[in-house]
């Protein structure tokens, strides 16, 4: 029978997007409270039905190989709508108010998406959402007036029970066009108060930036974009919003920045159903099309 008539089990494709989730076979068993070999069987058998290799067995090579991130596509999928399937004819449908709250550079196309497809999928949620800076969200949660945030924030900071969507590098940048002088003050292009890229560049304890002088405040990675183009100042920029037309001048600050991670987080005070419902959507989402463009 030819490969595309047999039949995948749900199981082996929820096991093949754990080891993705979780970095191995043997964490991903772990995470699904089963044996190693179970898994390892799960996806054998898969492999035997779909007559590929899906997992790469050769040490140092990456875990998957071309046919298993193209399958991790269609899986998160596929697992998506089982998924939607089984809500929707659920006897105790998820109820009540939500309270998201996002960063300015996570309101994407992609998560009014999902965001649409949840309240199309759980019609008794009503979902409110507001945007404010990382810091601003950390504090919400803590206190309880949210209940998951979906947030950037330093890689070292990202806590066990967090669901990391993706890194980035953090870089300073200036136009090409914009001349340093050396002993005189350097004009910085900033976020608002309660941007932690900002409490970082400014701590006193990071002598060698001393000298910079705010001459923008803007809450907007756009604004802060246009203004490194014209040439305004420097600033501290993720590698998603770094341009051709910038330069990159980590070395003029001394040590590069951290590393910076886009998170989901439920707040320690939320005991809502549909935050983890919600919550584990977003991260499929973002898996499953991370593993179609790898494919």
């Amino acid at each position: 029978m030819p490969a595309t008539m047999q039949k995948m089990d749900i199981d082996a494709l929820q096991a093949l997007c754990a080891i993705e989730d979780t970095g191995g076979v043997t964490r991903a068993a772990a995470q699904l409270a089963l044996s190693q070999s179970a898994v390892s069987h799960k996806i054998k058998r898969l492999e035997d039905r779909l007559g590929r290799s899906l997992l790469a067995r050769r040490a140092g090579a990456p875990v998957f190989t071309e046919d298993g991130l193209k399958l991790l596509g269609y899986a998160r999928r596929i697992l998506a709508l089982h998924d939607e399937a089984v809500l929707s004819l659920a006897n105790r449908p998820l109820k009540g108010t939500l309270r998201l709250g996002m960063t300015e550079d996570t309101t994407t196309s992609d998560l009014s998406r999902i965001l649409g497809r949840f309240a199309r999928l759980h019609r008794g949620v009503a979902v409110r959402t507001h945007v404010a800076q990382s810091l601003t969200l950390e504090a919400e949660l803590e206190r309880g007036d949210i209940d998951l945030a979906i947030l950037q924030l330093f890689r070292h900071r990202v806590q066990e029970t967090d669901l990391t969507l993706a890194e980035d590098s953090l870089h300073w940048v200036k136009s090409p066009d914009l001349r340093l002088e050396e002993n005189c003050p350097v004009p910085f292009l900033a976020y608002d108060e309660a941007c932690f890229y900002r409490k970082w560049a400014m701590d006193p304890a990071r002598a060698f930036m001393g000298n910079l002088t705010t001459v923008l405040t803007c809450a907007s990675s756009a604004g802060i974009v246009s203004g490194v183009l014209a040439g305004l100042g420097v600033a501290l920029l993720n590698g998603r919003f770094i341009s051709p037309q910038m330069e990159v001048i980590d070395g003029h600050f001394g040590p590069p920045p951290p590393r910076i991670a886009y998170i989901v987080r439920t707040g320690p005070k939320s005991r809502s159903p549909a935050a983890q419902a919600l919550a584990k959507a977003v991260v499929a989402e973002n898996a499953a099309h991370r593993s179609l463009r790898a494919a």
